[in-house]
């Protein structure tokens, strides 16, 4: 006896096109979505990165600036401070895990269709 789904191939094959089809856009649209969380989480890092080489060139002039001077200026430690906060925050977005449920929705549309063709597979 041959299986439903094959006679379905054979007698619509528009419709399995369409079911494929919308399997791709579901999976475009789920890889999107993450492949922006790992772009935001790429240019953190970046960001963190460039900060803290900020930070260690202006905590340099500072501490050079500060050995000329007879008295303490609070620019030479709110400077590199500012570049330090930026460095921090990246940090913080860059280390934010990525979403747990990362194709879950694509994962929920395949478990469906495997209920779906076990059931029609039972029936025959």
């Amino acid at each position: 006896m041959v299986h439903p789904i094959f006679s379905v191939l054979i007698a619509k094959p528009e419709l399995v096109m369409e079911h494929v089809a919308g399997y791709a856009s579901l999976m475009r649209d789920e890889a999107s979505s993450l492949g922006r969380e790992v772009a935001v989480r790429a240019v953190a890092w970046g960001i963190t990165l460039f900060a803290l080489l900020v930070f260690l060139i202006l905590t340099g002039v500072a501490v050079m600036l500060g050995a000329g001077q007879q008295e303490f200026h609070w620019a030479f430690v709110i400077v590199p401070l500012v570049a330090l906060v930026l460095a921090v925050i990246g940090f913080m977005v860059a280390r934010k895990p990525l979403p747990e449920k990362a194709f879950a929705e694509l994962k929920a549309q395949l478990d469906a269709d495997a209920r779906a063709l076990r059931a029609i597979g039972a029936r025959s």
